[in-house]
């Protein structure tokens, strides 16, 4: 396929393979429920049963919500680099190699099927903490950039999901693979700030990219200066970077076989 007729493929073979993707979600009950209710469930283990022990300076419930947006993430990571792989192992890439389509389609909708079904999560999530009594104190244009950022960081981690979904050699480890992006917001300031903890895990969280991230969410939430703006966005570009060139390097290495 020549590169003007592949760009001429890209968004109606990628809207074809979202579809698809989107239906195979839905069909999956007890995944989409899982997905959607954990986050909630966490949200409220940490708020009511470890959120009268920690001092965070106000609201507790104010201060976990940027954190449980980056475990809606990790869930959702992990839902799509099963689903890729599942098509990796199965069979699927072959039946669409007999196809003129594009050939990053198949990706490019689990992308962006990943990328809408987390930011379901995240909304509804948001929606059940504000009927708990959420109340930031950003106005439009603090939600508007703190929503950017979410949808970057988002992009981002589904982008390594997909490259772990094809990398793996069975949907069983591809879930595994992606357990350490849900980790990840444990050791940060997400649910905890890090000046509490020892000084050698603190210099880890402080450096990590989840820190910046939900600092930045945060601030941009409650209407603060946003110090760490600058490190939140680069560290999603670096992640979005890293997950789009290993993907793309799994599936090429895959169409030679």
């Amino acid at each position: 396929m020549t590169a003007p007729t592949a760009v001429r493929y890209l968004v109606p073979d990628t809207l074809v393979m979202f579809r698809r993707c989107a239906r195979r979600t839905l069909r999956s009950t007890d995944t989409l429920v899982i997905s959607l209710t954990m986050p909630i469930l966490m949200m409220l283990l940490f708020t009511y049963v470890f959120g009268g022990a920690i001092e965070v300076g106000g609201s507790y419930l104010n201060y976990v919500i940027p954190g449980i947006m980056l475990l809606c993430t990790g869930f959702g990571a992990s839902i799509t680099a099963t689903s890729v792989c599942t098509d990796m192992t199965r069979g699927s890439v072959d039946r669409f190699r007999t196809l003129p389509m594009y050939r990053q389609a198949l990706s490019a909708g689990h992308l962006s099927e990943g990328v809408v079904r987390t930011m379901a999560a995240i909304v509804i999530a948001v929606g059940v903490a504000v009927a708990l009594g959420y109340r930031p104190g950003s106005g439009p244009v603090g939600w508007l950039a703190a929503t950017g950022l979410i949808v970057l960081f988002v992009v981002a981690i589904t982008a390594i999901a997909v490259a772990l979904g094809m990398a793996a050699g069975n949907p069983e480890a591809a879930g595994g693979l992606t357990y350490a992006i849900t980790f990840i917001p444990y050791v940060s300031s997400a649910f905890v700030p890090t000046h509490t903890m020892p000084s050698w895990l603190r210099g880890i969280a402080d450096r990590q990219p989840a820190t910046p991230v939900v600092d930045t969410i945060r601030s941009l939430l409650d209407g603060t200066p946003a110090d760490r703006a600058l490190p939140a966005v680069v560290w999603c570009a670096i992640l979005a970077a890293i997950g789009f060139a290993c993907a793309s390097v799994s599936f090429r290495r895959l169409n030679y076989r």
